[in-house]
């Protein structure tokens, strides 16, 4: 549907099974996902995992784990980092694979344009604030991207760490026990 728009070969990452309990529901894959066709092999999904607690084993079993990002191809490079996900991806797709998904799972919406789709009252927000009042979103939790540039809202926000994250961990092990 896209390949004009992106002038080059889309390669659809994403993975999901009826029985996924955490939904990790991303931004777009990134150059080097694009080239392994694994969602978030990079340094960003080294983080999600440390930050989750999940295993890589986990992570990559789609009978646990749904990976889903707002885009599901690479959607090419921009100044200062990668274009935002294609606009057409994730109304042609999510509510179709979020229907077979359990009803009572975990999601997580890693990143800006996961936040601002599924929830949209707190478009005005900062990523700190809705981070930080992820207690009133039940089980949904909005968590910022684990790019390097996080490492700068972790040092602005020493809570994440130390709140949030033992709390995630705790989350999504709960989800999958």
């Amino acid at each position: 549907m896209c390949e004009k728009a992106l002038g080059f070969t889309p390669r659809p990452v994403v993975q999901f099974s009826a029985t996924s309990r955490v939904l990790i529901i991303g931004q777009a894959p990134g150059s080097k996902v694009h080239a392994s066709g694994i969602g978030w092999d990079d340094a960003s999904g080294d983080r999600l995992r440390e930050w989750t607690g999940l295993s890589r084993d986990q992570m990559y079993d789609p009978a646990q784990v749904a990976l889903v990002p707002m885009g599901f191809c690479y959607p090419g490079k921009a100044s200062g980092g990668d274009r935002p996900p294609r606009p057409e991806c994730a109304p042609l797709w999510h509510e179709r694979v979020l229907a077979t998904l359990p009803q009572d799972r975990l999601t997580l919406l890693v990143g800006m344009h996961a936040q601002k789709a599924y929830l949209p009252e707190t478009r005005s927000w900062t990523m700190a604030r809705r981070v930080e009042h992820w207690r009133q979103f039940g089980g949904t939790i909005p968590l910022p991207h684990p790019a390097w540039r996080s490492t700068l809202f972790m040092r602005k926000h020493p809570w994440f760490e130390a709140e949030v994250v033992p709390e995630l961990r705790e989350r999504v092990a709960e989800a999958l026990a």
